[in-house]
């Protein structure tokens, strides 16, 4: 065959041709190119205090124009810019410099905004440059969408304000502290990327933490690329979160990782911890053959779901007898967790539901890694870090009130603890 039926015609030579030429949008650019300059002439003449030829006390004097490459919704075009040299009071000059258009800005915030969304719902560079090709004309290639992309991930875009608002020490990776003062509760777990280091690609955990205000709104506190989850690790993190203003909250929900159990144990050791039941569902499958599984799930189902404190004793109980005969390893498993497994018994029966479990945070790690998945590896740890903030600062993820949130001001219930001596 001579002829190779692989090959496509690109995006951007399917919409470039004549027979895609619109007068309207060539009309539009035209006159939006003359809008843009005498806005930037304008703004000039306001500074050196009056127009060209116009007579006065002046504050500096124009000095020539140059042309300038300006992407809009509008598409490319180019600009003509005038120049200006201000007075300093010591008789000096100075440069200056537009508001309207930033030094080195080559496009608009608008389209700064679409490529950033674009990006962030879980499309490739690739793709994103092949997505708009038309509507740029060809003027957005991988690198412009790979820069803005970072940009959209340290701050939201059109938000420049973020930047200046973040605090001190934090590596440029988070915002300032939203809601300073104590959280009721705090919800901690981890999650692996990959992502490019010294050329090579390499695992690196995001550390996350989840603050649950007293009107149940989730806020997150902070995302921290990390070499593994040891307690030095997470020590880091909530030492940080500290300095920035966090108070001692009044319960924690986590995984089951040995280093956040020690680096909390130091930090908080009289706060109730509630190890994620389903995580330790997952460890019991683990320590039993799959021909078990079934059985395993409907025990382990009817202990944690029980209405009351009282009939999760008596089952759990039931539960280890049965095991240790059944299957040593997983009455064992079960054991390794005692009372952390069951601490959500001592908040208000409408809130077990939510304190049961690290959900919030595995919902997040999940709608990450959704939108992550077209690429195999992530430019940096840093990369990683800001993209998962990026994600909720845009709304492409957003986060909900937990269920019985409006008990939260009753933290704990009047009930005592399970009694295991009864």
């Amino acid at each position: 065959m001579s002829k190779d039926s692989t090959t496509t015609e690109s995006t951007e030579g399917l919409f470039a041709g004549d027979a895609w030429f619109d007068p309207i949008e060539a009309g539009l650019r035209g006159r939006i190119r003359g809008f843009i300059e005498a806005m930037l002439e304008e703004e000039l003449a306001a500074v050196l205090g009056g127009g060209r030829y116009e007579r006065g006390r002046r504050r500096g004097h124009r000095h020539g124009k140059r042309a300038r490459q300006l992407l809009g919704s509008f598409g490319p075009t180019t600009i003509s810019v005038p120049r200006g040299r201000l007075s300093r009071p010591d008789g000096t000059t100075e440069e200056w410099r537009s508001a309207t258009l930033p030094r080195y800005a080559r496009m608009t915030r608008q389209v700064e905004a679409l490529i950033a969304a674009s990006y962030l719902a879980g499309t490739n560079t690739r793709r994103v440059r092949r997505a708009l090709g038309a509507l740029f004309r060809g003027a957005v290639g991988k690198a412009v969408v790979s820069r803005t992309g970072v940009a959209s991930r340290r701050f939201p875009p059109g938000d420049r304000s973020a930047m200046a608002a973040r605090q001190g020490g934090l590596g440029g990776l988070e915002p300032a502290f939203p809601g300073r003062g104590r959280h009721v509760r705090l919800i901690l777990d981890g999650t692996v990327v990959r992502v490019r280091l010294d050329r090579k690609a390499t695992s690196v955990w995001l550390l996350v933490v989840l603050g649950v205000r007293s009107d149940g709104q989730k806020v997150l506190l902070s995302v921290r690329a990390m070499g593994g989850e040891s307690e030095a690790a997470w020590r880091a993190v909530l030492d940080d979160l500290i300095a920035r203003g966090l108070r001692t909250p009044g319960f924690l929900s986590i995984d089951g990782a040995a280093g956040l159990e020690r680096a909390l144990a130091a930090l908080w050791p009289a706060v109730p911890t509630q190890r994620c039941t389903v995580h330790k569902h997952r460890n019991l499958l683990a320590h039993a053959p799959e021909r078990l599984h079934e059985e395993i799930t409907a025990d382990y189902t009817d202990m944690i779901y029980a209405e009351s404190a009282r009939e999760i004793e008596t089952r759990r109980r039931a539960f280890l007898r049965k095991w240790r005969l059944k299957h040593r390893a997983v009455a064992d498993s079960l054991e390794e967790a005692g009372d952390r497994l069951f601490t959500f018994t001592r908040l208000q029966a409408s809130q077990w539901r939510s304190a049961r479990t690290t959900n919030a945070i595995e919902r997040l790690h999940e709608e990450f890694k959704r939108r992550i998945k077209t690429q195999t590896v992530l430019p940096s740890a840093e990369t990683a870090a800001m993209l998962f903030w990026a994600l909720l600062a845009s709304g492409q993820i957003t986060m909900r009130k937990v269920d019985g949130w409006q008990s939260l001001g009753e933290t704990f219930a009047e009930q005592t603890p399970i009694d295991r001596a009864a």
